[in-house]
């Protein structure tokens, strides 16, 4: 049996380098005589790669060719990756895939279509890195009715977050840190302003839930805001600030779903994840708070779970896992304007006294917050809950203050 490559990458390559250095025991593990990788698709040339003999740049040899049977997708993006994977399904072949866009926006749809074709789609490794997260939720957690779903999904943003927390570095320090140290792209905006922490949550949304959220439906609120005053009333609240993807069950058959930075308490087990580390808290009926911890991303830990799907489809050859969620309707997702819960205000106003008489004739009951250093006219405090409309209708009205910052508060 024969295995493809598509995209030679950090994680193409760590796959390729995994085949071949644990090539026995994967092929006791694939229960298969034989599992050889015949091609590497990639653009480029690596002169004096030890692959190079495998490597070319025309599709349709692996589209084409009956004996690669598994077609591991390592390219990122959305185009050409769609067309390149949705060929491969339709040609009988089986694919894994590391693609978070690609699973949140065309899960669905590539999910019916190896149906249709009696293959597999599988991603493990979509979501979490090495984290195993897609097959205990879809299998060893299934007696479970899972109500929530949340957790620390993005590596470079918790890189930067920690380096404010605990050396007190700038938004922009730590992220230049982040780039020097290969965490962060030169365009971070993918990380920074939240929107792969979007597609892994819309991914572990769907898999709880049964149905699909598409990212361009979800809230999504970066860390660039996000000061070292905040950092310091964070502390003196008795928590951290994280960025947080969560994803609920409503009564009325909805999800909400919202990815945006949060305080979250020192005894909570999101709280002491730190650097590059991932973690996710999968809440259900009878197992209560689970959570999965480890290296969210990276070439090695990456490769571990696509290898391992590699494994999983080369077992279920010409038989279908059951595996999947039907496609969400337009308003399957609440808008996050529902959202209920408690926040902290960061404000400046000339006159502290009458702005927190007001902020207290608005709010209601609220919490002072301190911290050492802080310039004249700013205060900061703490709500009871509140909703996203109750929130966005109070400040409007506010005035004669300047709102620095609003982040949520989270019970996790």
């Amino acid at each position: 049996m024969y295995v493809a490559i598509m995209g030679y990458g950090v994680v193409g390559s760590g796959v390729a380098t995994l085949l071949k250095k644990n090539y026995e025991h994967i092929v006791k593990k694939s229960m298969q005589n034989e599992l050889e990788l015949k091609y590497i698709l990639d653009r480029r040339t690596f002169p004096g790669d030890p692959y190079e003999h495998l490597l070319i740049s025309d599709f349709t040899k692996i589209v084409e060719d009956d004996e690669v049977k598994i077609v591991v997708e390592t390219m990122g993006g959305l185009h050409p990756a769609y067309e390149y994977v949705l060929a491969c399904l339709k040609a009988g072949k089986s694919v894994v895939t590391s693609n978070k866009e690609l699973v949140a926006v065309k899960g669905f749809e590539l999910l019916q279509v190896a149906d249709e074709y009696n293959v597999n789609f599988l991603f493990e490794a979509s979501v979490g890195g090495g984290i195993p997260i897609i097959r205990p939720i879809s299998q060893c957690l299934a007696a479970n009715d899972i109500d929530e779903i949340a957790g620390i999904l993005n590596g470079t943003t918790n890189f930067i977050l920690t380096k404010m927390i605990t050396d007190g570095m700038t938004f922009d320090e730590a992220l230049l840190l982040a780039q020097k140290n290969g965490y962060a792209e030169r365009d971070p905006s993918a990380d920074v302003d939240g929107f792969d922490a979007c597609r892994k949550i819309c991914i572990l949304a769907a898999l709880c839930f049964g149905k699909h959220v598409y990212p361009d439906s979800v809230y999504t609120e970066g860390i660039r805001k996000i000061a070292l005053a905040d950092v310091d009333y964070a502390r003196s609240w008795g928590g951290v600030i994280k960025l947080i993807a969560r994803a609920k069950k409503l009564e009325d058959g909805r999800v909400s779903v919202m990815v945006s930075p949060a305080f979250v308490q020192n005894h909570s087990q999101l709280a002491s994840v730190d650097d590059v580390f991932n973690a996710i808290l999968v809440r259900g009926d009878a197992i209560g708070d689970v959570v999965f911890y480890g290296k969210g991303a990276g070439k090695m830990p990456t490769a571990s779970a696509v290898v391992a799907d590699v494994i999983d489809c080369a077992k279920h050859m010409e038989r279908k896992k059951f595996f999947g969620w039907q496609d969400g309707e337009a308003d399957y997702v609440a808008s996050y304007l529902e959202s209920t819960g408690s926040v902290y205000i960061r404000a400046i106003a000339d006159d502290v006294a009458a702005a927190i008489a007001k902020a207290t004739a608005l709010f209601g009951e609220i919490k002072l917050l301190s911290r050492d250093g802080a310039p004249e006219g700013e205060f900061a405090f703490t709500t009871a809950p509140v909703s996203e409309k109750e929130l966005s209708e109070k400040l409007e009205g506010w005035n004669g203050v300047s709102v620095e910052s609003v982040i949520r508060i989270t019970d996790y």
